[in-house]
């Protein structure tokens, strides 16, 4: 493994587009699933791992010839960034999902909660092993976040939302302890959730996020964005997070934010103050590939905020709602900018 050194380090949030042969993207294209959506993989249960396996390492070689410094498998084995973890736990129905109804009034599938939250065997961990194999690069892998998943399921067991998201939160670390055993570099909790509930979030988020990540000694990431730009657009986004500061009491490492597409007010980074920052400097609503001038000044600008050495450099979000080509030349803009204001700094 070979460990950034030089400042601006470069890394992707997570997922990296899956390929037209290996999944229906119309299909996926409609929405986030939250269950499992067996029917998105083109490929019958027999061929689908082989075959995930093949189009992960193409994920992991694009990042690594686009200059990403610290590579994930791209989350090509996943529906969604949560719904593959959440519903392989115990106490989960996962073939009797419930229905409920979103705040934008669409009726949308959720994991049901029928009994008491466990894992009882690893879910990522070959995942982890497969990436640590597969390149010499620092590698990330990513979770779904215990406030999240608590505030994307259907509770019919424990009738408490705090004592459901510490459930689910022993879990993740299970998980995570077993993966920073595989090889992990860097684990990141995905908790998009947070800004969606503010109010609950301040009452328990970070203490289901440190339970989440008790023991790991490996640098931690907690993700933050206000959804794909393929599915959130950019208009809808508001410019700032209403749930940011109260992170800096958590115990991960580093806090990713999406500050691109909703051109965000840097200037909220000074709560951040005991934590680095992913800065996201790839709007990915735009369907252009941004020169490397554009994104080069996108992290001077967070510069003004962050010193040289609590930045790394991302895109906005998850990138794999987009057309890969694309994906893949943001990313290489991306890194080419990072060299650019690496060489002004010194």
């Amino acid at each position: 493994m070979i460990a950034p050194r030089h400042l601006l380090p470069t890394t992707v949030v997570g997922s990296y587009p899956q390929p037209d042969w290996l999944v229906d993207r119309a299909m996926l294209s409609k929405s986030v699933p939250r269950t499992r959506m067996h029917e998105m993989w083109r490929l019958p249960a027999e061929h689908l791992e082989e075959a995930q396996d093949d189009a992960t390492i193409v994920a992991i070689r694009d990042l690594e010839r686009a200059g990403i410094d610290i590579v994930t498998d791209g989350e090509i084995r996943r529906e969604s960034y949560s719904s593959r973890f959440a519903t392989a736990l115990d106490g989960i129905d996962a073939d009797n999902p419930a229905i409920i109804t979103t705040r934008g009034g669409q009726q949308t599938q959720v994991p049901r909660v029928v009994g008491k939250i466990g894992r009882s065997r690893p879910v990522e961990l070959r995942d982890m092993e497969f990436l640590r194999r597969n390149t010499d690069r620092a590698a990330k892998i990513t979770l779904p976040g215990p406030f999240t998943m608590s505030q994307q399921a259907k509770d019919e067991f424990y009738h408490d939302d705090e004592e459901l998201a510490m459930a689910f939160a022993g879990a993740v670390n299970a998980e995570a302890l077993d993966l920073q055993n595989a090889g992990a570099d860097v684990i990141q909790l995905d908790e998009p959730w947070v800004r969606n509930n503010p109010e609950l979030a301040k009452r328990y988020a970070v203490k289901a996020i440190n339970r989440a990540l008790q023991g790991i000694s490996v640098p931690t990431v907690v993700h933050l964005c206000f959804g794909y730009a393929a599915v959130v657009p950019g208009s809808s986004k508001p410019a700032g997070y209403s749930f940011l500061a109260e992170l800096d009491d958590t115990i991960a490492e580093q806090i990713s934010i999406e500050a691109a597409q909703p051109k965000l007010d840097l200037g909220v980074l000074k709560d951040l103050a005991s934590k680095k920052i992913m800065l996201g400097v790839l709007d990915l609503g735009d369907p252009q590939i941004e020169p490397a001038a554009v994104v080069a000044d996108r992290i001077r600008n967070g510069l003004k905020h962050v010193p040289a050495d609590r930045l790394v450099v991302a895109p906005d979000c998850g990138m794999k709602y987009m057309p890969r080509h694309v994906a893949f030349g943001k990313l290489k803009a991306m890194c080419d900018a990072a060299a650019i204001v690496r060489k002004e700094i010194g």
